[in-house]
């Protein structure tokens, strides 16, 4: 609880930071996410909510797969801007003028995935190569649990 607490306190910081001084945008997002919490946590709790886990840590883990995919393309960028990795001015795509920078929107995809609206061909290849091995790993079917050799023994007679 401490750490995502600490977690919480950093992440608000630095909403505030990145928002400048003057407006408090940044406070009014965090007291809807906490109510947004305390009501769903409230509507599990008195039952009116039922959660499939299987489903919820599916489609989150999907999600993940997608942010860490972004994650590893930012690195990239950081490599090819320090001119470790080649190809920082060929672009797959430029789709700035469709989704800029600074809406709302953009900031909300580059915050959730790192999506870059200037994405060069390294950096797009980096992370539909990412996904395309990591995703259908993570989807696969799992083997059924292990059965104790109590009941594969009475199976075999």
């Amino acid at each position: 609880v401490a750490r995502e607490g600490m977690e919480t306190a950093v992440f608000f910081f630095s909403s505030v930071q990145s928002a400048g001084g003057g407006t408090v945008l940044p406070l009014v997002g965090f007291l809807i996410g906490i109510a947004i919490s305390i009501l769903l946590g409230w509507l599990l709790y008195a039952g009116a909510i039922k959660v499939n886990l299987s489903k919820f840590f599916t489609v989150t883990g999907v999600l993940l797969v997608f942010v860490a995919a972004g994650v590893f393309a930012y690195g990239v960028h950081d490599l090819q801007e320090a001119g470790i990795l080649p190809g920082l001015n060929t672009l797959a795509f430029d789709v700035s003028n469709i989704i800029p920078p600074t809406s709302w929107y953009g900031a909300l995809l580059k915050g959730i995935f790192n999506f870059s609206p200037q994405t060069t061909v390294v950096e797009a290849v980096v992370w539909v190569g990412y996904v395309a091995i990591v995703l259908p790993l993570f989807l696969r079917p799992h083997r059924s649990a292990c059965r104790p050799a109590e009941i594969r023994a009475k199976e075999a007679k």
